[in-house]
């Protein structure tokens, strides 16, 4: 339950901040808008290892080197979600980097790639992303 509870937290933040780096970058600019957004996110990821003194630095070298490009990726998902918003709006942008996201979480899950383990093909799994295709068509419906 505490994961649901999360996750549907997380997607609020998202859709909240989205809004927020679009209405920055209005006056702004985009990069400046992203620099400022990873620095914030920077700093306060420092104050809370800080106060949680949760890390191990000397298991960074077990980590796949790949894996800690997600700072990089972080600052491109905050680039093309400012630019989806500014073009589309928020409801439909959002959707639409909902299904993006949806579709690469199940192949990921479905191939095991990148040491995720993978339940095999299912079904109700590949419906559920066509719902939310089918979700967008209803949502962009015009009279």
């Amino acid at each position: 339950m505490i994961g649901i509870i999360i996750s549907l937290i997380s997607g609020a933040l998202m859709s909240i901040q989205g809004v927020f780096n679009t209405r920055v970058t209005e006056s702004a600019g985009l990069w400046l808008t992203n620099t400022i957004v990873q620095g914030s996110a920077f700093l306060v990821c420092l104050i809370a290892l800080a106060l949680t003194k949760d890390g191990n630095i000397n298991g960074l070298r077990d980590v796949n080197k790949l894996y800690l490009l997600g700072g990089v990726l972080g600052a491109g998902i905050t680039y093309t979600v400012i630019k989806g918003i500014d073009s589309l709006g928020p409801a439909y942008a959002i959707m639409l980097i909902l299904i993006a996201q949806m579709s690469l979480a199940y192949l990921i899950e479905l191939f095991g790639w990148f040491g995720s383990k993978s339940p095999g093909f299912e079904w109700h799994k590949l419906i559920g992303v066509a719902f939310m295709i089918g979700g967008i068509v209803v949502f962009q419906w015009k009279k």
